[in-house]
């Protein structure tokens, strides 16, 4: 298994570019699945989840090419295949975004239940009984969800619950539903946004998202379109926190800073100074200590659970106390430990973690337990006294495209261990 190997105390200085969203991107891809027409994507991140979502698409007999651009175009003309099987469901969650184009365009799906990260509950039931609610039948069946339908039919569906995926499996299967659709309580995060986009750029009617409620009128069909993948601002974020704990100045470019507002702000209340461009944001720590910053994760345009651990490494090493809370999904904190045995002072009681500031920290063997938190082990690896190794590094190639690539290059001091 591979290992990234740190030797901290370097400060980051230089300029990166962000790579596209992966949170974007999958239900993109997902969506590729309601057109018999070619879909070219720009900007596409080189990542594990990508590459499945790739394998799942492949499996069912979809088409994929890299042009000389490095541009990549998905054909679903060829589908013969309705399933997501296990095997390639269980390393990644957001699988489950096929369920509803395989409904809408085919009237069958067969999904296993899905896996991916492990923190704590995500519901399907939101997704199945929304779909329900268009006229597909659900069954459970020896670990799988197989949904048929006829035709869907649209209709007003209220959301129990904030559930991103839910959204955006919902609106792909609506797009296609015969009359109109209206959903209520939906997320309505940057990526949410960004689907609907690409869904109207194959002749989609889809209006409202980014708001609490979407209303889509469902139409016969949809084309093939060319598609840039915005930048990843959860990516940018981590890159950001980087430069902070470092002491350092760098600039992220190719990303949008209002889609990250709910992140700078907080990094500008640690003592950062941050500059922003049309396509880059610059910080630069000037200050010699960090100052503490409660943060509480909420749904966008709330604070993202995606940032939590990173924030968490930058309050431990802040100049006083601090709590991070955890909203959106319980058992997040498994990082804590790891980061614990590594000199931070870290104090979990339910979905608060209390925070006293330390001076410093000390290299250790550390182990990732998932995407996020194995991008927190990297952060405190880079500002720590002497060597870090983190294990389990598979976790972060799910999320992050070439990280010690793009950390060496604003120098780092990190390296890839073979197996």
């Amino acid at each position: 298994m591979e290992k990234l190997k740190i030797i901290g105390g370097n400060k980051l200085s230089g300029s990166i570019s962000c790579s596209g969203a992966k949170n974007a991107a999958l239900p993109m891809l997902a969506a590729t699945i309601l057109s018999d027409q070619p879909i070219t994507f720009k900007n596409l991140p080189y990542l594990q989840d990508i590459t499945t979502m790739f394998e799942i698409l492949g499996s069912m007999g979809a088409d994929i090419t890299l042009n000389e651009s490095m541009d990549f175009i998905i054909s679903t003309s060829n589908l013969h295949e309705f399933e997501a099987r296990y095997e390639l469901v269980k390393t990644m969650r957001a699988s489950i975004l096929v369920l509803g184009s395989l409904v809408a365009r085919y009237g069958f799906a067969r999904i296993a239940l899905p896996g991916g990260c492990a923190i704590g509950t995500r519901p399907v039931d939101f997704h199945l009984d929304a779909l329900e609610k268009l006229g597909a039948k659900i069954e459970l069946k020896n670990g799988y969800i197989e949904a048929t339908a006829k035709k869907l039919i649209g209709c007003e569906i209220n959301f129990p619950g904030i559930s991103v995926t839910g959204t955006e499996n919902i609106m792909m299967a609506a797009v296609l539903a015969e009359g109109q659709t209206i959903l209520r309580n939906v997320a309505k995060e940057p990526e949410v946004k960004d689907l609907a986009n690409f869904l109207n750029s194959m002749g989609a009617k889809v209006n409202g998202a980014g708001t609490d409620e979407i209303t889509i009128d469902g139409v016969e069909e949809l084309k093939g379109t060319k598609f840039l993948i915005p930048a990843d601002r959860i990516e940018a974020g981590t890159y950001l926190i980087a430069a902070a704990i470092t002491g350092g100045d760098v600039t992220i470019s190719n990303v949008q800073a209002p889609r990250m507002n709910n992140i700078l702000d907080k990094l500008k209340l640690s003592g950062a100074s941050i500059s922003v461009g049309d396509d880059y944001i610059q910080l630069i720590m000037e200050q010699d200590s960090i100052l503490p910053v409660d943060i509480s994760t909420a749904p966008f345009p709330g604070f993202p659970t995606d940032m939590q651990a990173q924030f968490t490494v930058l309050n431990a090493l802040s100049n006083g106390s601090s709590v991070v809370t955890e909203n959106v999904f319980e058992n997040r904190f498994m990082h804590v430990q790891e980061l614990n045995r590594m000199g931070c002072d870290i104090n979990v009681k339910g979905s608060n973690a209390f925070i006293k500031g330390v001076e410093s920290l000390n290299g250790a063997p550390v182990m990732a337990t998932d995407l996020r938190a194995s991008a927190s082990l990297i952060l405190a690896g880079l500002c720590a006294n002497g060597e870090t190794i983190v294990d389990r590094i598979y976790h972060i190639d799910r999320g992050y495209e070439r990280i010690e690539e793009k950390l060496s290059y604003i120098g780092a001091d990190i390296t890839r261990l073979p197996h």
